[in-house]
C-alpha cells in the first residue's frame, strides 16, 4: 500500500471527525478542503470565527455540511476546546493548526482532562519512497530524545498498532544500529538486542523484531545477503525505530529532501491520534496525516 492507496481506503470507510486546533492557517485550510474533497474526514475547527469563515468562504466551504466554526479567543483556548471534543467523544482525532506544540502538548498531558494513557507519546511517520514497494514507518523522529529501553518498547507499540492499522498484518521491525554486532560501548546494540529478545519470548507482540541493524541491512535485501545475514526482517523492515531523536530527524528530513518521498505523520500513545504537523509540512503532507490518523483511530 502507498499513501495515496491509504486515503482511497480511508474514504470509503464510515466518516470520523478531527478537532483542528487554531485553524485559521491558508495551509491547514487547503488541507481541509483537499481532505473533504476526498471525503476523509469531518472537521470542528477553534479559532476567531470570522477570520475562520472569511477564509472558508474564499475556499467554496462556507456552507459544508463536514465543517464546524467554534469561537477561541486563544490558542490554549482552542487546544482545550480541541482536546476536550475529542475526550468526550465529539471528535475521533485531534490535530494541531497554527498553535505552536508546546501549547497543544500541554493540553494533550493535562491530568484532569488530557488524552494521555499514561505510556510514552511517540511519532510515526509513513513514508511512500518512489521506487519502494511499501511504507516505510520512522519513529520516533519528533517526541523523545533519547529513549531508553522502557521508552523503546512503547514506542515500538505504537508503531506497531499504527502500521497494523492501516493493514500491515505482522509488522517487521528493526531496532537501527551503526553496526550488526552487540557492542557494550554502543548503547543502540545492547538496546536492539534486548528488544529482539522480547519479542521473542513474547514479550512484544503482534510483530517480528530483529537487530541490531544497520540502515542498509534493514531495508535492502541484496545488503543483507552480501553480509551475510540471514534473518525474516533484514532488508523487508516495515518499521525503523530509531535510537534518538537526532537519527530521526535526519533520516526523516533525507527521505523528505533528499528522496522526494511523500510522508504522513501521526502522534500514538494517547487515548486518540494526534496530527501535529510542521508549519514547514505542505498542505498534501497534512491530508495524508489526516488519513493516517483516521485509519488509526478508533
Amino acid at each position: 500500500m502507498n499513501l495515496d492507496q491509504l486515503v482511497k481506503k480511508v474514504a470509503e470507510q464510515p466518516t470520523k471527525t478531527v478537532a483542528l486546533a487554531s485553524a485559521a492557517d491558508q495551509e491547514v485550510i487547503e488541507a481541509v478542503h483537499k481532505a473533504i474533497d476526498k471525503q476523509l474526514a469531518s472537521f470542528i475547527l477553534y479559532g476567531d470565527q470570522n477570520k475562520l469563515e472569511q477564509m472558508l468562504d474564499n475556499h467554496g466551504l462556507s456552507q459544508s455540511t463536514f465543517i464546524k466554526v467554534v469561537q477561541a479567543r486563544s490558542d490554549q483556548e482552542a487546544s482545550r476546546a480541541a482536546v476536550m471534543a475529542v475526550r468526550n467523544g465529539e471528535a475521533d482525532v485531534l490535530m494541531k493548526g497554527m498553535v505552536s506544540t508546546s501549547v497543544i502538548l500541554k493540553e494533550v498531558l493535562n491530568k484532569e482532562y488530557g488524552l494521555r494513557k499514561g505510556k510514552v507519546l511517540s511519532h510515526i511517520a509513513a513514508f511512500d519512497v518512489q521506487g519502494y514497494e511499501r511504507l516505510i514507518f520512522v519513529t520516533d523522529s519528533g517526541m523523545n530524545i533519547a529513549p531508553d529501553l522502557k521508552q523503546k518498547v512503547e514506542i515500538v507499540k505504537n508503531a506497531v498498532y499504527i502500521a497494523k492499522s492501516i493493514g500491515v498484518t505482522l509488522p517487521k521491525v528493526v531496532p537501527l544500529a551503526a553496526v550488526e554486532v552487540v557492542n557494550p560501548a554502543m548503547q543502540a546494540t545492547l538496546d536492539a538486542s534486548a528488544l529482539t529478545q522480547m519479542n521473542n519470548r513474547g514479550q512484544i507482540a503482534d510483530c517480528i523484531i530483529d537487530g541490531p541493524l544497520a540502515l542498509d541491512n534493514a531495508i535492502s535485501v541484496e545488503a543483507a545477503e552480501h553480509k551475510g545475514i540471514k534473518s525474516e526482517v533484514a532488508g523487508k523492515a516495515d518499521i525503523l525505530l530509531v535510537p534518538s531523536i537526532e537519527v530521526g530527524n535526519a533520516l526523516y528530513k533525507s527521505l523528505v529532501y533528499f528522496a522526494n518521498a511523500k510522508v504522513g505523520g501521526v502522534i500514538a500513545g494517547a487515548k486518540a491520534p494526534i496530527v501535529l504537523t510542521s508549519r514547514a509540512d505542505s498542505a498534501q503532507s497534512k491530508v495524508y496525516s489526516i488519513a493516517l490518523a483516521v485509519s488509526s483511530a478508533k
